[in-house]
């Protein structure tokens, strides 16, 4: 380790991952970075450094003025260890992308890192996916928003925030404007947790992607997301897969896409929606004109949903990928989306496997397919 933190000094990114590091590693690593002024991405992921080798690299972030992306997943870091790099967070003016996925952080770890947003101007990405900050650390990370501007993504994705979390993180989104990615995938909140993120939609101007993947919200939540859709001028990619929303939550979707002028893609695979529910979707179809990605994975809309997305195909111009793939279509369904892209010409990707399709008019969609994108480039 010692040659290769003489080694450092002379490059820009560092890829450590699973090397068994350990904190005392870490020490030394720490050491060369206080004064390194080259190195501007460290990967320590999954090298057992825990809180003492945090601690190293939080008083190294204090001096050092090049580092602007450091990896720290999957290292077994608790609460003190957050803290010290919080402490650190507070005095560095270089950093721009932390990873912190994997680790112990709880709710007072949350709460020194929502401390530190307070007054870092630099932090744009932060990832605090598969941990442990539940309700109160999303209180106090919501409360962070509420005066930080400078941070764009934040990754709190299966940390177990529950509905009153979401209503933290959207008390925090209304008064946030920098905000951009929020990612809440599977933290189960519920459609009392949608409830309280549609109405910080209402409210917020700069968010554009929001995670919200196996999350139980089912279709009273949809609703709500859908109608703050209706008024939201800025999100433009929602992903929505695995929420149980059903034909009823579909619908309520399709009608906020008739109105929505700013969503590029939404996402809703695994959803229990039916034909029932890709009827009302296509129809959506005939009357959106922003709409770019469809995606409707898994969810068994057969044959006489594929007909309804045929028909709505026919009379849309701005569609470019539908993933349709785990349908039920077989090839009946399969013909009726080869019949409606003679006339569609730009609908770029079709995805179509595990539908049973035979070979012959999986061709002629393809045929159709590169006819598109051909035309697309010239």
């Amino acid at each position: 380790m010692h040659d290769e933190c003489i080694f450092i000094q002379t490059i820009t990114t560092l890829n450590l991952g699973n090397k068994g590091i350990g904190h005392i590693e870490a020490q030394h690593l720490a050491n060369a970075l206080q004064h390194n002024t080259t190195l501007t991405i460290l990967n320590l992921e999954d090298n057992g450094i825990r809180d003492v080798g945090a601690q190293h690299l939080a008083n190294a972030l204090q001096h050092n003025t090049s580092l602007t992306t450091l990896n720290l997943g999957s290292n077994g870091i608790g609460d003190v260890g957050t803290q010290h790099l919080a402490n650190g967070l507070q005095h560095n003016t270089a950093l721009i992308t932390l990873n912190l996925g994997n680790n112990a952080i709880r709710p007072n770890g949350a709460q020194h890192l929502a401390d530190g947003l307070r007054h870092n101007t630099t932090l744009t990405t932060l990832d605090l996916g598969n941990n442990k900050i539940r309700p109160d650390g999303a209180q106090h990370l919501g409360d962070g928003l509420q005066h930080n501007t400078a941070l764009t993504i934040l990754d709190l994705g299966s940390n177990g925030v529950g509905h009153n979390g979401a209503q933290h993180l959207a008390d925090g989104l209304q008064h946030n404007t920098t905000l951009t990615t929020l990612n809440l995938w599977k933290n189960e909140i519920g459609h009392v947790g949608a409830q309280h993120l549609a109405h910080g939609l209402r409210h917020n101007a700069t968010l554009t992607t929001l995670y919200l993947m196996d999350n139980e919200i089912r279709a009273d939540g949809a609703q709500h997301l859908a109608n703050a859709l209706q008024h939201n001028t800025t999100l433009n990619k929602l992903h929505f897969d695995g929420n149980g929303i059903g034909n009823v939550g579909a619908q309520h979707l399709a009608i906020a896409l008739q109105y929505n002028t700013t969503l590029t893609a939404l996402y809703l695979g695994d959803n229990e929606i039916r034909d029932v529910g890709a009827q009302h979707l296509a129809d959506a179809l005939r009357h959106n004109t922003t709409l770019i990605e469809l995606g409707l994975w898994k969810n068994e809309i057969g044959h006489v949903g594929a007909q309804h997305f045929a028909d709505g195909l026919r009379h849309n111009a701005t569609l470019t990928t539908l993933n349709l793939e785990y349908n039920q279509i077989r090839g009946v369904g399969a013909q009726y989306l080869a019949n409606a892209l003679q006339h569609n010409t730009t609908l770029t990707a079709l995805y179509l496997d595990g539908n049973g399709i035979g070979a012959e008019v999986n061709d002629i969609i393809s045929e159709f397919l590169e006819r598109n994108r051909s035309k697309g480039q010239s």
